[in-house]
């Protein structure tokens, strides 16, 4: 059964940074394109970011471009979101999402595994 297991979630101050990190297991994460959506209450889960499965092709939301980077380790079946330049308006809950296909996509329903999510508290 694939597993996936969000950490690095957190409260901190607007401008500050965090790494969030997505261990997998139980699937072929070196195959599979790995995404990071968010959360905030009372609004739709959104895209974040995305990344391939050789992790050379990656897309951002327009939102977080040039502020968010997203990586992967292969050999540890871990993918990463490194969060800077934080804003009051990124507080959500941050999930990470596993495709079958090797690219994936920015739509919830291009995913098919999911994480519990890890709390990003940005104040300002």
């Amino acid at each position: 059964q694939v597993q996936l297991v969000e950490s690095g979630g957190g409260s901190v101050q607007a401008g500050g940074s965090l790494r969030l990190s997505c261990v997998t297991s139980g699937g072929t994460f070196s195959s599979s394109a790995m995404g990071w959506f968010r959360q905030a209450p009372g609004k739709e889960r959104e895209f974040v970011a995305r990344i391939s499965w050789s992790g050379g092709s990656t897309s951002y939301a327009d939102s977080v471009k040039g502020r968010f980077t997203i990586s992967r380790d292969n050999a540890k079946n871990t993918v990463y979101l490194q969060v800077n330049s934080l804003k009051p308006e990124d507080t959500a809950v941050y999930y990470c999402a596993a495709a079958v296909s090797p690219r994936g996509g920015v739509r919830v329903t291009d995913y098919d595994y999911w994480g519990q999510g890890t709390q990003v508290t940005v104040s300002s």
